[in-house]
C-alpha cells in the first residue's frame, strides 16, 4: 500500500481536514470517533473496538457510518492496545466491519493491515449529519463539573473544574505531555475494557504525576464516547490522588465528583 493512502494516528482526535486517505486510528470505534473520521473525508477507518461494552458502544460508529457510506471496522482490544495506532496496524486482528467495510471484502479475523488495504477503495462520505453538542455542564458549585464526549474537547476554562469525559483512558503511544491540557481538579474516563497491557487505564498513572485526581468507569456500566453516560458510570479504576481523597472501584461517578470537589 503506498503510504499516502494510508494514515496512522493514535487518535482519530489528531486526523484535521481533508484526509481522503484510509485512517487506522487507535481511538475507540463509539460513534463520536465515527462522525470525526466521516467528518475529515476518510475513505475508510479502522477503530478499536474498546472490549465492546454497554450497548456494544466500542463498536458503535459501524453502524452509524454505514449510514453515510463509509467503511469501518474495529480491531479487538486484546490485540492491539487502544491509543497506540502503530501496535493496531501491526497486531491488530478485526473484529467488527460494517456493510460497506465488508462490500470491500474487509472480514472477521483479518489483520488490520489487510483490512485497511481493503478499504483504500472505498469512498468518503458526501454529507454527514450534525452530530449534537458534544459538551454540556452536569453539575453547578464551587467545583463545576463539565461533561465531554472527549477529552479532545477540553478548554482552559475547565481549570479547576472536574472534567467527566467519553474517552477511552489510554495514554496516546507518542504522548509526551499529559493531553488533558489545563489544571483540572479531576477528570473520569472510560476504561474501554482494560484490554491489552491494560492500556484502557494508563493515562491515570500519569494524571498522579501532575497531582490529579483521576478514575475510570467501567465499559459495561456506561457507554463509551458519551459523558454522559461516563456519569452514571460505576468506577473501576483511580489513582493515587483519588485513592487518598477516599475514592474506590465501586463508587459511582457523582462521588467521585462530591469527593473532589470537598478537597478542593
Amino acid at each position: 500500500m503506498p503510504l499516502t493512502d494510508l494514515r496512522v494516528l493514535d487518535s482519530v482526535t489528531q486526523l484535521g481536514g481533508d484526509a481522503d486517505s484510509v485512517v487506522v486510528a487507535a481511538s475507540h470505534g463509539g460513534a463520536y470517533a465515527g462522525y470525526l473520521a466521516a467528518d475529515a473525508g476518510a475513505r475508510g477507518v479502522v477503530l478499536n473496538d474498546a472490549g465492546g461494552g454497554k450497548g456494544g458502544a466500542g463498536y458503535g460508529a459501524l453502524p452509524v457510518l454505514d449510514r453515510v457510506g463509509l467503511a469501518a471496522a474495529t480491531v479487538g482490544h486484546d490485540t492491539a492496545r487502544i491509543g497506540d495506532g502503530v501496535d493496531s496496524l501491526r497486531n491488530g486482528v478485526i473484529t467488527h466491519v460494517n456493510d460497506a467495510a465488508a462490500d470491500l471484502g474487509c472480514r472477521v479475523g483479518d489483520d488490520a493491515i489487510d483490512c485497511a488495504t481493503g478499504l483504500r477503495d472505498g469512498t468518503p462520505p458526501d454529507s454527514v449529519p450534525d452530530h449534537g453538542t458534544a459538551r454540556y455542564r452536569l453539575r453547578d458549585g464551587d467545583t463545576p463539573v463539565w461533561g465531554m464526549d472527549s477529552l479532545s474537547l477540553i478548554r482552559p476554562s475547565d481549570a479547576d473544574c472536574v472534567v467527566v469525559t467519553g474517552s477511552h483512558g489510554a495514554r496516546l503511544a507518542g504522548e509526551t505531555e499529559s493531553y488533558v491540557r489545563t489544571d483540572v481538579a479531576g477528570a473520569v474516563f472510560n476504561d474501554a475494557g482494560g484490554g491489552k497491557d491494560g492500556a484502557g487505564t494508563s493515562r491515570l498513572p500519569m494524571l498522579a504525576d501532575y497531582g490529579v485526581p483521576a478514575a475510570t468507569v467501567a465499559a459495561a456500566s456506561a457507554r463509551i464516547g458519551d459523558g454522559r453516560e461516563t456519569w452514571q458510570g460505576t468506577l473501576s479504576a483511580v489513582n493515587t490522588p483519588a485513592r487518598d481523597l477516599g475514592a474506590a472501584p465501586g463508587d459511582d461517578c457523582p462521588e467521585f465528583a462530591r469527593l473532589v470537589a470537598e478537597a478542593d
